[in-house]
C-alpha cells in the first residue's frame, strides 16, 4: 500500500512516521523548508509509547505530479487544520488519481462537503483520530499523553471495504491503535460532541477541565454544555450511545484534570483556531434543528471576538 501524507506536523507526522517506521510505503508532502529539515535530521518522534528516528520519503508540491506519474498513490492521509482545507485540497489534488482514496482525520464534519465536491464522494472515506501531538522547536514530533488512535470506515454500506481493510493491516503492522468501524457516523458524532464541549468549555473559561469543575457551578456548566451537543447529535439522527456518553462525561467533569482542548492551546499562543469548524458548526446545526443552545452561543461569540482581535 502506497500512502501520501499531507504535511509532517504533529498528527500527520506521528501517524505517518509510525507507518514508515514499520516499513509501510509512506511519502510526506511537505514545504521546501520542512523537506530540508527531513533531509538533514529525518523524522523524530518523542512519545510515551516509544521514541523513533526515521528516515522518511518526502516530496514538495512542485515535484508531486512527476512522482505520481511514475507511481500513483493508493491513499492520501489528510490531517491538516480544518481552516487550511482549501490549500490542502489544492496541494493533494495531483495525487488524487483514479483509484486513489482519501482519509481525512480533521476535526469536525464540515470538511466532507467540499472534499466530496472536489474529489467525489466515492473517493472520500470517513475518519477521525484521538491524539495530542505537536511539532517541537527542532522539528521533532512531540506526542503529549498516551492516546494515539485512528478510527475509519466507509460512509456507505456498499463502499469498497478492501481499501479500508488494507489500511487496517498497515496500522496493525505499525502497532497503531485503530478501529475499522462499520458505524463510522456514530463514531464521528461521539467525538464531535465531546470535542465541541471540550473546546467550547475550556476556551470560554480559559482554563482546563479541572479548573472549570473546581469552581462553583463548573461541573453543572460542563454537563449542560455537553447536553446541548448531544441534542444536536440526536437531531441529526446520530444519538451518542450511553457508554460513549458516560465515558465522555467522566472526562469532561474530572476533578483535577489538566485536560484542555488543543483549540485553547492555539488560542493561548495567539494562533488561528478551528472555531467555525467545531463550535460554530455545532451551534449552527443546533439552530437548524430549532434548538436553543445558549452555552454554545456564548462560546461561539467569545471565539469570534478572539479571531476579530487577532
Amino acid at each position: 500500500m502506497r500512502i501520501l501524507v499531507l504535511g509532517a506536523g504533529g498528527t500527520g507526522g506521528y501517524f505517518g512516521g509510525r507507518l514508515a517506521q514499520a516499513g509501510v510505503d509512506v511519502t510526506f508532502l511537505v514545504r521546501p523548508a520542512r523537506a530540508a529539515q527531513l533531509d538533514e535530521h529525518g523524522l523524530a518522534i518523542r512519545s510515551p509509547l516509544g521514541d523513533a528516528d526515521v528516515r522518511v520519503a518526502h516530496v514538495t508540491a512542485d515535484a508531486l505530479p512527476e512522482l505520481v506519474a511514475q507511481r500513483p498513490f493508493d491513499m492520501v492521509l489528510l490531517s491538516c487544520k480544518a481552516y487550511d482545507l482549501d490549500s490542502a485540497m489544492d496541494a493533494i489534488a495531483p495525487a488524487m488519481g483514479e483509484g486513489t482514496w482519501l482519509l481525512p482525520i480533521l476535526n469536525g464534519l464540515r470538511h466532507y462537503a467540499p472534499l466530496d465536491e472536489r474529489f467525489g464522494a466515492d473517493a472520500v472515506v470517513a475518519g477521525l483520530c484521538f491524539i495530542s501531538a505537536m511539532k517541537g522547536p527542532g522539528g521533532e514530533i512531540l506526542h503529549l499523553g498516551k492516546p494515539a488512535s485512528i478510527t475509519f470506515g466507509e460512509r456507505r454500506g456498499d463502499g469498497d471495504g478492501t481499501r479500508t481493510e488494507a489500511f487496517a493491516q498497515a496500522c496493525a503492522k505499525a502497532g497503531i491503535d485503530h478501529v475499522r468501524s462499520p458505524r463510522i457516523a456514530q463514531e464521528q458524532w461521539a467525538k464531535f460532541t465531546f470535542l465541541a464541549t471540550l473546546a467550547a468549555g475550556t476556551c470560554l473559561m480559559r482554563t482546563s477541565v479541572g479548573g472549570i469543575v473546581a469552581t462553583e457551578g463548573g461541573e453543572a456548566f460542563m454537563q449542560s454544555l455537553y447536553r446541548e451537543c448531544l441534542s444536536v447529535a440526536e437531531a441529526e439522527g446520530q444519538p451518542v450511545a450511553d457508554t460513549a456518553r458516560q465515558a465522555a462525561l467522566t472526562t469532561l467533569t474530572q476533578s483535577g484534570s489538566a485536560l484542555k482542548a488543543s483549540m485553547l492551546r492555539d488560542l493561548e499562543a495567539g494562533q488561528a483556531v478551528e472555531a467555525m469548524q467545531i463550535v460554530g458548526d455545532m451551534l449552527h446545526r443546533a439552530h437548524a434543528a430549532g434548538q436553543h443552545a445558549p452555552l454554545l452561543a456564548a462560546a461561539w461569540c467569545h471565539l469570534q471576538a478572539y479571531e476579530d482581535a487577532r
